[in-house]
């Protein structure tokens, strides 16, 4: 899952190889002769141009315009600082942006940890940039923490008091909305949540599976800590009609991350941009207003490693919920303008 705090997917297809064969036509009764060469085919457009502009997703972990307007002011400045054309896209899940990067049609992806652990485990993505969030204490981390919330007037004060009830996952590939909460009730009930709650949902984001609870359509909800800052605009009391019961951490933070052959020296490039990037104004009010990001900076892939062991405590087959998941690439959103 993207966070806070801690997430698009448009089909872009390559420009055919256009073959073209030069040669005189043959005159009425003169011999017909093979081509002394072989035909030469037209290069493939370039990455970053009009015509093949860089595939840019963000995952839908948070309510779907926000992000895009976000993502398409995050390409603009991209677009005046490296040059480079890009189309911004979200796609319909977190599996379709993983299938995206496999497909060679994503170029770049804001990956939750655990999305991008397994598009690194299939050889698909590379990690450009990690995250960062301000703790509690103000300073930058590495980390954030999943959350289970309840309905203040529910009268449930733990885990154990959602036996039999409803809950909201928000992704089945999220980190904090899915895969640590899954761990927490095994260690707390000793139970599967697919047999510990009477029914488990997937909303289609943190924002929506807290927002069911908030509405009473679920008895709990999961989501990365706290995802509830971005609903008080539109849900004055959601902080007091719902309450935390648990809490599970720390995860690494999300990442950016590039596919598979993705030219190095566009990589390096658009890692730079994205660092200064954070650091101007411009950029610290799209990144917040994008998955609550508070900077950008290197991170070893190795990291993620820890995300993959916890799935298999959590016994998730992330290669099944990856198909089972998936659905098809999405449209891209219009190519954002040159200002943000």
């Amino acid at each position: 899952m993207l966070r806070r705090p801690r997430a698009l997917i448009g089909v872009v297809t390559v420009a055919a190889l256009i073959v073209s064969a030069c040669g005189g036509a043959a005159q009425p009764g003169a011999p017909t002769t093979a081509p002394t060469t072989a035909p030469t085919a037209a290069p493939t457009q370039a990455l970053g141009t009009a015509d093949r502009p860089i595939v840019m997703a963000f995952v839908p972990s948070q309510d779907t315009a926000r992000v895009t307007a976000s993502g398409k002011a995050i390409a603009a400045s991209l677009e005046t600082s490296t040059g480079l054309k890009w189309d911004v896209t979200v796609p319909t899940s977190y599996a379709a942006t993983i299938e995206g990067m496999c497909a060679g049609q994503i170029d770049i992806a804001w990956l939750a940890p655990l999305s991008f652990a397994l598009a690194k485990q299939r050889n698909c993505a590379d990690v450009m940039l990690g995250t960062l969030r301000k703790d509690e204490s103000g300073k930058l981390s590495t980390t954030y923490n999943s959350q289970i919330l309840v309905r203040t007037d529910s009268g449930i004060n733990d885990i154990k008091g959602l036996k039999g009830k409803k809950f909201a996952f928000s992704d089945p590939l999220s980190t904090s909305g899915r895969l640590f909460p899954t761990i927490t009730v095994k260690n707390e009930t000793g139970e599967d949540p697919k047999t510990f709650f009477s029914e488990t949902i997937f909303a289609g984001g943190h924002d929506k599976a807290v927002i069911a609870l908030y509405q009473g359509t679920v008895d709990g909800a999961a989501s990365f800590i706290d995802v509830r800052t971005n609903l008080v605009k539109t849900f004055p009391d959601i902080m007091e009609k719902t309450k935390r019961i648990s809490t599970a951490g720390p995860i690494p933070n999300d990442t950016v991350s590039v596919r598979k052959n993705f030219p190095a020296e566009l990589t390096t490039k658009i890692q730079q941009a994205l660092i200064d990037y954070a650091k101007s104004t411009a950029g610290q009010t799209a990144l917040k207003s994008l998955y609550s990001i508070d900077g950008l900076d290197k991170v070893d892939a190795k990291v993620f490693d820890s995300v993959l062991e916890a799935a298999k405590i959590a016994g998730l087959d992330l290669e099944g919920e990856a198909k089972k998941t998936a659905r098809p690439v999405a449209t891209p959103a219009p190519s954002p303008t040159k200002s943000p």
